[in-house]
This record gives C-alpha cells, sequence and structure tokens, in this order.
C-alpha cells in the first residue's frame, strides 16, 4: 500500500470515528441526566433477589423467615435446629460465610428467649467446628449488626454472622476493584457444610451413648 493510500485510509478512519462519536453524544443527548464522572456497574441479579423478598399481593417479606420453607434446591440453609437455623449469606463476605438466626421473627438480641439465646450460641459454636474442618480457615469474624445505623442489611430480622478468614483475603480486590472472589458455587458449599454438620452431630450423639 502506498503512502498516499495509508494516509487516505487513516482519513477515512478518523471520519469515521468521529462520526460515531458525535452519534453517541447526539444519543446521550436525547436522555434526561448529566455526566458526574461515576462509571456505572449494572447488577441486574441483584433485583432478583429484592424481587424474591416481596409478595405479589402484599408487603415485602422477611428473607430470613422465607429461608427454612424453600425446597432443596432454592435453599441455602446448611443447618435446622428447633428454635434457630444456619444459613449461608447470599452476598458472602468470605467462602462459607454463614448467618444463624431464630426462626421467630424479632430484631433485637434481648427480645431472645432464654431457650432460643442458648440454641443461638451452641450453634455458633457447631458453625466455627464445621467451618474449621470444611475450610481450614485461620480466623473468625463473629457479630450481630444491631439495627440499620449499625449495619443490619435485613434490621427486622436478627442473624449471626459467623465469617472465616484466611491471611491475605482483604487484597487489592475487594478494595480496588469492590469485587469478592469465591472459588465455589454457593450450593455446593451448603452441600459441604451441611455433611460436615451432620456427620459432627452423628459423632457427638456416638459419643455420649
Amino acid at each position: 500500500m502506498t503512502r498516499v493510500a495509508q494516509a487516505e485510509e487513516t482519513r477515512a478512519g478518523d471520519r469515521t470515528a468521529g462520526d460515531e462519536a458525535r452519534a453517541g453524544e447526539a444519543a446521550e443527548a436525547a436522555y434526561p441526566g448529566a455526566p458526574d464522572g461515576f462509571q456505572r456497574l449494572w447488577t441486574p441479579h441483584r433485583q432478583v433477589y429484592i424481587d424474591s423478598h416481596h409478595n405479589a399481593a402484599g408487603p415485602p417479606q422477611c428473607p430470613f423467615c422465607a429461608a427454612p420453607g424453600l425446597g432443596p434446591d432454592d435453599s441455602l440453609v446448611a443447618w435446622r435446629g428447633v428454635l434457630v437455623y444456619a444459613v449461608l449469606n447470599l452476598y458472602p463476605y468470605n467462602s462459607g460465610h454463614l448467618l444463624v438466626c431464630p426462626y421467630r421473627h424479632v430484631a433485637d438480641y434481648t427480645c431472645l428467649t432464654e431457650p432460643e439465646t442458648a440454641e443461638l450460641a451452641a450453634a455458633t459454636q457447631q458453625a466455627m467446628r464445621v467451618l474449621r474442618q470444611v475450610f481450614e480457615p485461620a480466623g473468625f469474624n463473629l457479630g450481630l449488626n444491631q439495627g440499620a445505623v449499625a449495619g443490619a442489611g435485613v434490621a427486622a430480622h436478627l442473624h449471626q454472622h459467623i465469617v472465616p478468614r484466611w491471611a491475605g483475603d482483604s487484597n487489592f480486590f475487594p478494595i480496588i476493584a469492590q469485587t469478592r472472589a469465591l472459588p465455589q458455587l454457593l450450593g455446593q458449599t451448603r452441600d459441604r457444610l451441611a455433611a460436615a454438620w451432620a456427620a459432627l452431630a452423628g459423632e457427638a450423639e456416638g459419643g455420649s451413648r
């Protein structure tokens, strides 16, 4: 290709790029709003989660009240007790992030009955044993966020967080990219934790005989 032809091709490319840019600007001008310097990451899958907690004919449904009643294919419940149960967090901080919740719809820790308090504490201990057996974490974060101002995502239904931790899990990925890398699907994690929980319960029953 001659230099003249190359120059013509470059100019044609510049014209095409310019036309596309002007077309884009014209399209943006047709919609309300002003540029603010922020990029948008569209996450429509989260709306599915939000919509799933609303009854078509009524007020929003509490996810912690609904979770125990879901079928085995949809449930993330890893263990069911008499007064409380353990379920995986749908948006975990780390793999194996469990929530221990009372079945009863209660918001405040001081509103738990003594049997509920005792079973929630025992379930938290067992959750730590199960997670150690399955994932071998180096440590844990345990916590109750009481009220929306304290960070509770579902403030109306008390839930205890059990978050396994490893050295280096707070790396640049969640800090810079606002993204968490999880090596296993939630359903697979649920199956492993449920199996380990049942096995530990069986060992405890055998040892008490």
